[in-house]
């Protein structure tokens, strides 16, 4: 049995989104899977990663990030919903994140929590990154919609190849923290497109992320002890 966690990242509840999030839920529970859902608008998680993000402060004068996040992951004052997502994310040997591409990118909710979420002292560690990454031994794979054609994705295409727009998230996100990341899921147009056709890309992600959740993982608790070898106040003497 595999633990997978799916981060919905899309206002709306009725969106393609979130039936393909839903739909794969629900087919990797039937495979006698464990599935938690992330979703993002619905929980009110925060797009903006600021001193809010912690309850108590290393030094309530200067808001250095990673000074900031390494204290908070020592001291385990997150704030609620950044510690919600990182037990979450710390529980799964497989994620899946599901969002639309909108102007060339994700949206704000889904690069936030990448951001407050996947923080230092958490999903990354100096020294500790790719194939020493804490996370080193989980899965993840990324399900996006467009509303741009696969032509216009093609590389004669007036948008070019999909791939470089997902390479911060696939390479500098989650192969930085160590997942092995599964082939890019897409679903082209999907606001031109027939329910046929919608229902096929539902299918498509379905058997993706059940051969997945089928592989073998390993889950450690790297990212438990992840600063005992970075000194404390490290990052507060970088620039």
């Amino acid at each position: 049995m595999t633990h997978v966690l799916i981060v919905i990242a899309h206002p709306d509840p009725a969106s393609f989104n979130h039936a393909l999030a839903f739909a794969t839920a629900e087919a990797l529970r039937a495979a006698g899977h464990e599935v938690t859902i992330s979703d993002l608008a619905a929980e009110g998680f925060r797009a903006d990663l600021s001193p809010a993000d912690m309850t108590e402060r290393a030094d309530p004068a200067r808001f250095h990030v990673q000074a900031e996040q390494a204290n908070a992951a020592r001291t385990g004052t997150y704030a609620p919903d950044i510690a919600r997502e990182q037990a979450r994310v710390a529980q799964a040997d497989a994620v899946i994140l599901q969002f639309p591409i909108w102007w060339g990118g994700p949206p704000a909710l889904l690069k936030g929590w990448i951001d407050r979420v996947l923080s230092y002292g958490f999903g990354y560690v100096d020294g500790r990154r790719f194939d020493t990454g804490l996370f080193k031994g989980r899965r993840a794979m990324i399900s996006v919609t467009t509303g741009g054609t696969p032509e216009r994705f093609s590389e004669q295409g007036v948008y070019g190849p999909i791939d470089p727009l997902l390479m911060p998230i696939r390479k500098l996100a989650l192969e930085y923290m160590g997942f092995e990341v599964e082939p890019l899921q897409v679903a082209y147009a999907v606001s031109r497109i027939s329910e046929p056709e919608r229902q096929k890309h539902i299918d498509r992600l379905i058997a993706a992320a059940c051969a997945m959740s089928s592989r073998p993982s390993h889950r450690s608790d790297a990212w438990k002890t992840a600063l005992d070898d970075v000194p404390e106040g490290a990052w507060a003497r970088r620039g």
